[in-house]
């Protein structure tokens, strides 16, 4: 185990969130080789982590991916009691979603405990290319298609350039490597034709091929490499 952050550690344990580990550790209840934890504590291989006296052991890497379904938020737990991606795939280590599905949008939705690569695929520098599927009011013509390849105005500024193609009168793919909030959707509302139904078919590359929704399954060692070298 490399050196990591404690609250990266009781995150790895699977008891809390990074942003919950820190409130454990600020409470006082964890514990380093015997010592207080502090929020600037690192821990490595061999030191003594406890929880409330119970000693903790970070949890093996899982890498889960998912095809969402709609109706099912992408949060870890929600306090509307609405089902989510976690309850779907009731892993015995704790993973968290990388990034977020809206509730009505379906597709490939990646699940792990490994923050490092989460943070790496999340992050606007590293460009990871997601592939959506979506259907729309009204039929699209070729200079609406143009006008999204080569970004659109929105509110919080203009989008890069998408890669986009039809697939149908009222079906357009579209790959893009933001991750504003909503974006696929306000992106279509703002040239004319809003979404009626979004589905996410390829996510860094993996795609939900053979899996119905709510079903997931575990990712390779080869496709775990190829997230860390995207």
């Amino acid at each position: 185990m490399p050196i990591v952050r404690l609250n990266a550690y009781l995150a790895r344990a699977g008891v809390a969130s990074r942003r919950g580990a820190d409130e454990l550790i600020k409470a006082g209840r964890v514990r380093v080789n015997g010592g207080p934890g502090a929020l600037n504590t690192f821990v490595e291989r061999g030191d003594r982590v406890e929880l409330d006296g119970r000693v903790l052991a970070p949890q093996a890497l899982a890498y889960v991916l998912l095809h969402k379904p709609a109706g099912v938020v992408t949060t870890a737990r929600d306090p509307h009691g609405r089902p989510t991606v976690v309850d779907l795939v009731r892993r015995p280590e704790r993973v968290v979603p990388v990034g977020r599905l809206d509730a009505d949008t379906t597709g490939a939705l990646l699940l792990t405990n490994d923050g490092p690569l989460a943070h790496r695929l999340a992050h606007p520098r590293y460009e990871v290319e997601k592939v959506y599927e979506a259907e729309v009011e009204g039929r699209p013509d070729d200079d609406t298609l143009d006008r999204l390849r080569q970004g659109v105005q929105l509110e919080d500024g203009r989008t890069a350039p998408a890669r986009v193609r039809r697939l149908g009168p009222s079906k357009l793919e579209l790959a893009i490597h933001e991750g504003r909030k909503h974006q696929v959707k306000r992106m279509l509302e703002a040239v004319g034709y809003p979404v009626t139904r979004l589905h996410r078919s390829r996510y860094a590359g993996l795609t939900v091929a053979g899996l119905d929704p709510g079903e997931s399954r575990e990712l390779t060692g080869a496709e775990v490499e190829m997230l860390r070298s995207v």
